[in-house]
């Protein structure tokens, strides 16, 4: 990636200005009012990050116009129009449905229960999927390393690796003081329709040995931490791979930003961590690095919690980078029983920016 290359870096939540004009005069693109010439760069995009949305004025005639389209999906921007003329739709069907599926006034709403927000950032992420299928449409392998001592989780966890699109997943799954011949995990196993690599050990192995130990069996050039508790929307390792590409960094991961507060059947929302930018923390359960990178700093602690975090410091004392994308495609579980956090429930009710009763995960997570 080059600094000069638009990409969804710098999305603004909550936009401050009213949307701006893609329009056409005499084949000429003309953005936000200024005559504009191509290619799109990230110079073109910075501006917009403040606008609501971008509106998409078609030439009157068919033209090259899906070149700059594509550029401004890729980068994220919530492009937007009232209807699109039959010769676009037929070079691009998908795109004309998601220019046609949102409209800023339509989703306006000033409420302290407004999802405005969401459903605007929600459309920029199906943009940038649109144009990230169409630049890379093979898949990629990935091995996803998931450590679990719950069995009853098992059976669902694997479900939501097998749903994933655009990747071909290796699942290493490291049972922490469960046997394989525990009956709900030899089902789980046995129903899953992908490779699964099971590794075992007793509790009284630390948590990041245990993960090392079902790491050391990757098969895959890239590498993903998966929690048994948490929900992860269909398309959420295909979305971190995207993020890796687009920012060029070493390791990727999602913002926490949805909370299922288990014992009050409470989803929150937080926003105090922005997404799409450089940071040193990501949520734990969506770290995604190369598995040469993970054995060349050493792994995880061995330790029975902070995992994560130290994972994270230990890339960046090699010189890597970390970079946080957007976290709608994941749920984090917090429940009461055995966890390597120990915050109360308090605490993420007095973070969050949104509260909903039941389970109101973000549209991205596809959930029924």
């Amino acid at each position: 990636m080059t600094d000069n290359i638009p990409t969804p870096q710098g999305y603004l939540r909550t936009p401050t200005g009213p949307p701006e004009v893609l329009r056409w005069s005499h084949g000429q693109p003309m953005l936000a009012g200024e005559p504009l010439r191509e290619p799109l760069t990230a110079g073109h995009t910075a501006p917009l990050r403040q606008s609501a949305g971008l509106r998409v004025e078609w030439p009157g005639r068919p033209a090259e116009v899906f070149p700059l389209l594509e550029a401004l999906a890729s980068a994220g921007v919530p492009m937007f129009s009232a209807e699109v003329p039959r010769w676009a739709v037929e070079r691009d069907g998908d795109l004309a449905a998601l220019l046609t599926s949102w409209h800023p006034a339509r989703h306006a709403d000033t409420s302290t229960r407004s999802v405005t927000d969401l459903r605007r950032e929600e459309h920029s992420v199906r943009l940038r999927r649109h144009a990230a299928r169409r630049e890379r449409p093979a898949t990629t392998p990935v091995s996803v390393v998931m450590s679990s001592m719950r069995p009853h989780l098992v059976g669902s966890a694997l479900a939501q690796m097998a749903a994933q699109r655009g990747v071909e997943v290796e699942v290493l799954l490291g049972l922490h003081g469960v046997g394989a011949d525990h009956e709900e995990v030899r089902q789980a196993v046995a129903a899953s329709p992908l490779p699964v690599t099971v590794v075992e050990a007793g509790r009284d192995v630390p948590f990041g040995e245990m993960l090392n130990r079902t790491a050391a069996r990757a098969g895959c050039d890239t590498i993903a931490k998966w929690d048994d508790d948490d929900w992860y929307g269909p398309e959420h390792l295909s979305d971190l791979l995207m993020a890796r590409r687009y920012s060029g960094s070493e390791v990727v991961g999602t913002a926490p930003e949805f909370f299922y507060l288990e014992p009050i059947t409470t989803t929150i929302r937080r926003t105090d961590y922005s997404s799409e930018v450089w940071s040193d923390h990501v949520a734990g359960g969506t770290i995604l690095l190369d598995t040469a990178l993970l054995r060349e700093v050493g792994g995880f602690a061995a330790e029975p919690r902070g995992v994560d975090a130290k994972l994270l410091a230990a890339v960046r004392a090699a010189g890597g980078r970390v970079y946080r994308t957007h976290g709608l495609g994941y749920v984090l579980r917090r429940a009461l029983g055995d966890h390597t956090w120990r915050l109360p429930l308090a605490h993420f009710l007095r973070l969050s920016t949104r509260q909903w009763h039941g389970f109101r995960p973000s549209l991205i997570m596809e959930v029924q």
